[in-house]
């Protein structure tokens, strides 16, 4: 047993938890990150599950990686970091019937003329979105991944739309996805593009907000694709330890406890029984629940929030299979194809009874997924004339059982001889990612859950984790969340350990003490 010192120690070597260290490092505080696992990345890894076959294990693509101001600020192409794109960035097939799916094309003027083949005024639609996005881009991807409330990117918004249409456009933002989609696009193809895209959280299709996601998405698809590392997730990782340059990483090594005294978070404890004292602070790296009811001792944190963590909901389960195949995959539409990203398995009605049945705990007889083609995103990852691929759709939420998860996975299998017919002829290696394996993989992926939480509106801004500021800070001075079940939520983006590196540093800068006091009051004002 030995105890070290350092001015920070981030609980998790996940992409938050790197960001964060290296944020304070690059201020000069030594930083020490404690990892429970062989390896860091936490989500954002890869192997070779079939030899001369690279599989991304959690995360694949990154258009919020790319495009994040927490991730974009690290420069992390000068830490060897290299992107790759595929010629399309997704398309979503309707139907197994669909011969003609729409998809994202590089030049938006493509994308645009191909969907006015599908209604003249789709093309118009898509234009017209598109030129509000590249004129909001800045202040509106600062309000989603900046801290609660975005004053500042609020007001650089209304100065970019102007009173009025900034009005509108949060209307536009609180829509459902199905409702956005519809006063949007004419075409079939068109809205399924859109609500394909809203389905990557689990907010249901006529839930409010649930268009943001899909509206957010789409708009970076075609604006920096959906880019993935060259060689596999683990060169993102990679490139983010080398950033975080002098911070000293430990890995295999599970905290069990944070140390507190007289209200303050003052250290870690490792299941070695090595000590970790912090003189500055402490960000967290792990699920709200580990955090709150594993670490720290039960009356460091006020009743009430352990009665709100009661309630925590989690994302539905994912059920992940990863495929090797020894040749491109024969779609009945061509232009899937040129698609990294490929959405099937419903159109807007399937995708509607698909989240009724996961509601209803129901496991689908047809699952919508999506499905990676790895290596025509990115040559690097199997030989050539073959495919490196995965399939990714949800369970029920709670169920979790690996009989469940084989006969999704089964059924995941169907769907795509469907819309390929000779896919399963060209398996050459499958594994399947269950659940189970995924929360054994990574403790923060509770129950096969990978968003930290549930991404619907009772669980977001001020009330992520728990109703509060959301914000890094805790109720425990000095301990800061900044992991995805912190403000802004999932998504490989780096926000939350960015948002509390930042929350660490102002509380000691000159105007720290006010900070603090400010904070903790309100904080003691809505959770005491």
């Amino acid at each position: 047993m030995s105890t070290t010192t350092a001015d920070a120690v981030v609980i998790g070597a996940g992409h938050n938890g790197l960001v964060a260290a290296a944020a304070l490092a690059d201020a000069g505080w030594d930083v020490v990150i404690v990892e429970a696992a062989p390896a860091p990345g936490g989500a954002v890894r890869s192997a070779e599950l079939v030899p001369g076959f690279t599989s991304d294990l959690f995360s694949a693509f990154y258009p919020l990686g790319a495009s994040s101001p927490a991730m974009t600020a690290l420069g992390l192409e000068d830490h060897g970091l290299r992107w790759s794109r595929s010629p399309a960035a997704y398309g979503h097939a309707r139907s197994s019937a669909d011969e003609d799916a729409p998809t994202v094309l590089r030049d938006v003027a493509d994308t645009a003329a191909a969907l006015s083949e599908h209604d003249r005024r789709d093309g118009d639609a898509w234009l017209a979105l598109f030129e509000q996005w590249q004129k909001i881009k800045k202040p509106l991807l600062d309000a989603f991944f900046t801290p609660f409330p975005p004053v500042k990117a609020g007001v650089s918004l209304s100065r970019k739309l102007g009173a009025a249409e900034t009005l509108r456009f949060a209307r536009f933002m609180a829509l459902p996805a199905r409702a956005m989609a519809h006063e949007t696009f004419r075409s079939s193809a068109a809205r399924c593009l859109l609500l394909g895209n809203a389905m990557h959280g689990d907010a249901p299709l006529d839930a409010s907000v649930s268009g943001a996601m899909g509206y957010l998405l789409t708009m970076m698809a075609q604006d920096v694709g959906y880019p993935v590392p060259v060689g596999g997730a683990g060169e993102l990782t990679a490139a983010l330890v080398r950033r975080a340059g002098s911070a000293e990483l430990r890995c295999g090594t599970p905290v069990v406890s944070v140390i507190t005294s007289n209200g303050r978070a003052t250290g870690v404890r490792t299941a070695s029984g090595d000590v970790v004292l912090a003189r500055k602070a402490i960000v967290a790296d792990v699920s709200a629940p580990m955090l709150y009811q594993d670490l720290l001792p039960h009356d460091a944190i006020p009743q009430r929030m352990h009665d709100d963590l009661a309630k925590f909901e989690w994302d539905t389960p994912v059920v992940k299979v990863n495929y090797a195949l020894d040749r491109p995959i024969p779609w009945r539409s061509n232009s899937l194809s040129d698609a990294g990203t490929v959405h099937l398995g419903a159109d807007e009605d399937g995708l509607l009874r698909w989240t009724t049945d996961l509601s209803i705990n129901v496991l689908p007889k047809r699952p919508f997924m999506l499905f990676g083609q790895m290596t025509t995103a990115d040559p690097s990852r199997s030989p050539a004339g073959t495919e490196s691929a995965w399939a990714y759709t949800h369970l029920p939420r709670g169920v979790t059982d690996d009989a469940s998860a084989d006969t999704i996975a089964a059924r995941v299998r169907t769907v795509l001889e469907e819309h390929a017919p000779g896919f399963t002829g060209s398996i050459v290696g499958e594994v399947v990612q269950r659940p189970s394996d995924l929360a054994a993989e990574n403790t923060n992926l509770f129950g096969g859950a990978v968003n930290g939480g549930t991404a619907q509106l009772q669980q977001q801004l001020i009330f992520r984790p728990t109703p509060g500021l959301g914000r890094a800070e805790t109720p425990v001075e000095g301990l800061f969340l900044g992991s995805s079940s912190a403000h802004p939520g999932g998504g490989v983006h780096g926000a939350a350990g960015m948002n509390a590196a930042r929350a660490a540093l102002g509380q000691t800068g000159l105007l720290g003490p006010l900070r603090k006091k400010v904070t903790s009051s309100l904080l003691e004002l809505v959770t005491r």
